[in-house]
């Protein structure tokens, strides 16, 4: 009871009264005693009767509290149990102690006491042993139970979780993501090779074969399509026909590919798509940005962007070689004149050089040798891929002059320098990857399939899947640049070599412009004995990849698989080698070499003969490279990087298959 009642009868006031009464009473006692004597038994009376309504008052109030309180109660506990919202008790085993009727429809019984917690709500994350990541406190999530959504507000300190019904919320949230505009381009991206040696009645009739294919497969995914030229299309389709594209994983791509597979050259679409932002100018360029990146793997596939996420379909033929050297010869002259206008030429390619880096850097030199623009190749060390070569250009001492060290080349570059990047096209993977945040002016030369990774800022791009290899590329590049190109037989041979290891030995990756620039570095006096001399290969390598190679197994049926013996390191360019000797085998269409490297990394190399895509399947793994070939470098151990090569094997095998 307040201290304010229980004071409300013996407080100040009413002593002070009763000592007043008192003091008139001993006062009239001294005139008449016994008027005093009356007065004393009046007074004496007043203080009982007023005790005695004391008592009562305390007794009544008492009453009317524990009344007042028992009807509260009881109101409470029906209050909670009706509440609009869920409320659970549960223990420290994670068993429900009590609920109100709210959570009892939530899981459409009478009740769930006694019930563990995770079989109820699986999803609900709990501090436990096994979950040290999970800090005990407050947190919230979203289930689904009953066909309705709930929030849980989860308070584990208190073991304690309030249950709101978020169903209309979800739903609205659910169709405003499925309305979301997504925008995309479709490209007939080699209509012209296509439609080589068509008269113009035959190249209509192909048009219209392949627009109506696109038409009605628009039509299925309730997409809008607007075709733009003879080639292009505008995509404008909605976030909940993007994802059954996706899980139908771009079937017109193959389709429009076997309709025309009569043809020479079959049709190929590349589409981008952009979807993750409102402003429809964003997702304009955006989709362009996913054409690009497509058209830059090679075609005959389709790139999403949605927000962070760049995900790629298709991709399983090879890049269609161009007719013209049109695009040559404009990036030869844009070559050209941003040379003249710089102070000098740093050129660089990727770390771990090949020979195709060294001929495509020595050709790039010599392009700015001819308009007289200091150039320098940077190289930080040798390795055996390259070291024949290099022993025989540390005998041309000017030639050898012109190799610098990364240090010395960050020492040389001023806001006039000219970076230029050979065989790759990605600036972390670079000899020097401070060489390309420096330059003011990057030129990218490369013919690997574009990453997601890529450098953004390059003022010239001359990225050609198609291409066999970089030196392919400069040596075209040669031939525009200037109209008298004068190459020493060393040069020549250098870019020579570079064709020839990535071709291997012209039996791979070759078009009618691989032999063409072969034939021009021939008339310049390439020495192919000397080619054959710096590929040779040593009797101990070779043997260490016969014992590598005896640890192969067939895989998928057609795809040969080596692991190394554990605690043994190779490396990274002998495990290529390894899987490149696999493909010769008979019945591999696909290779895979996994081994630990010097590095402490796990490699992983991978080789196909065309049918299988390489790159899709190291770039779920964190790598990348071509179509048929490619690799990565993981964590770990070996064990568990053929466990994650295995799981995405079979993912590519339920999704849309391995081979074409």
């Amino acid at each position: 009871m307040p201290s304010l009642l229980q004071k409300r009868w013996h407080g100040y006031q009413t002593v002070w009264m009763f000592l007043l009464q008192l003091l008139l009473v001993i006062f009239v006692s001294f005139y008449n005693w016994i008027l005093g004597l009356v007065a004393l038994c009046l007074v004496g009376a007043l203080a009982y009767f007023m005790l005695q309504a004391e008592r009562r008052f305390r007794k009544e109030l008492v009453k009317y509290v524990t009344d007042l309180t028992y009807r509260i109660k009881r109101v409470e506990g029906e209050a909670i149990g009706r509440l609009p919202f869920g409320i659970l008790l549960f223990s420290d085993d994670r068993v429900v102690e009590w609920h109100n009727h709210y959570v009892a429809g939530v899981f459409g019984k009478d009740t769930v006491v006694g019930q563990p917690l995770p079989e109820l709500l699986p999803s609900l994350p709990f501090p436990a042993r096994d979950k040290k990541d999970i800090k005990p406190g407050k947190h919230t999530i979203e289930v689904v139970a009953g066909g309705r959504y709930y929030e849980l507000s989860v308070d584990h300190e208190e073991r304690l979780i309030y249950f709101h019904d978020i169903t209309e919320l979800a739903l609205l949230r659910e169709r405003y993501e499925n309305e979301r505009v997504a925008l995309g381009i479709i490209l007939l991206d080699n209509l012209d090779e296509a439609a080589q040696g068509m008269d113009d009645q035959q190249r209509t009739a192909l048009i219209a074969r392949v627009a109506q294919a696109i038409t009605e497969w628009g039509k299925q995914y309730r997409i809008y399509l607007r075709r733009l030229s003879s080639e292009r299309y505008l995509m404008i389709l909605n976030q909940r026909s993007l994802n059954e594209l996706e899980q139908s994983r771009f079937v017109i791509l193959d389709e429009v590919r076997e309709m025309t597979a009569d043809l020479k050259v079959p049709m190929t679409l590349s589409i981008g798509l952009a979807f993750g932002t409102e402003r429809f100018s964003e997702l304009g360029e955006l989709a362009q940005s996913s054409l690009d990146m497509a058209l830059g793997r090679g075609g005959d596939q389709a790139a999403v962007k949605a927000g962070q996420r760049l995900s790629f379909y298709g991709g399983k033929t090879g890049a269609v070689e161009k007719r013209t050297r049109v695009r040559a010869r404009v990036i030869a002259h844009a070559l050209r004149d941003l040379m003249q206008e710089s102070d000098r030429v740093i050129i660089m390619g990727h770390r771990m050089p090949d020979l195709d880096v060294i001929g495509a850097s020595i050709g790039v030199m010599k392009a700015a040798d001819m308009y007289k623009v200091e150039a320098h190749i940077v190289l930080d060390e040798s390795n055996p891929g390259i070291e024949r070569l290099m022993e025989r250009i540390r005998q041309e001492e000017p030639l050898m002059r012109r190799f610098i060290s990364p240090e010395q080349a960050l020492g040389m570059m001023t806001p006039h320098t000219l970076l230029v990047v050979v065989d790759t096209h990605k600036g972390s993977i670079t000899m020097e990857p401070r060489l390309v945040d420096v330059a003011r002016r990057v030129v990218v030369v490369d013919h690997h399939r574009r990453g997601e990774e890529f450098i953004n800022d390059a003022v010239l791009v001359y990225l050609e899947p198609y291409a066999s290899s970089a030196c392919e590329l400069v040596t075209e590049l040669l031939q525009y640049i200037h109209e008298k190109v004068e190459l020493s037989p060393l040069e020549a041979t250098t870019l020579l070599a570079g064709i020839t290891i990535d071709t291997k030995h012209f039996a791979l990756h070759t078009g009618s412009r691989t032999f063409e620039a072969a034939g021009f570095l021939r008339r310049m006096g390439a020495d192919t004995s000397l080619v054959q001399r710096v590929l040779k290969e040593d009797l101990q390598e070779y043997i260490a990849k016969a014992d590598i190679i005896k640890h192969a197994r067939m895989i998928h049926n057609h795809i040969a698989l080596a692991v190394t013996e554990e605690n043994r390191k190779i490396p990274q360019l002998l495990i290529a080698q390894v899987a490149d000797t696999l493909l010769n085998m008979t019945n591999v269409l696909a290779s895979f070499v996994i081994s630990e490297r010097p590095d402490g990394l796990i490699g992983i190399s991978a080789r196909s003969l065309g049918s299988m895509n390489v790159q899709v399947v190291m770039e779920r793994l964190g790598g990348g490279g071509h179509l048929t070939n490619a690799a990565v470098q993981l964590e770990g151990t070996q064990a568990e990087a053929e466990q994650k090569l295995l799981a995405v094997l079979d993912e590519f095998e339920k999704e849309e298959g391995l081979f074409e």
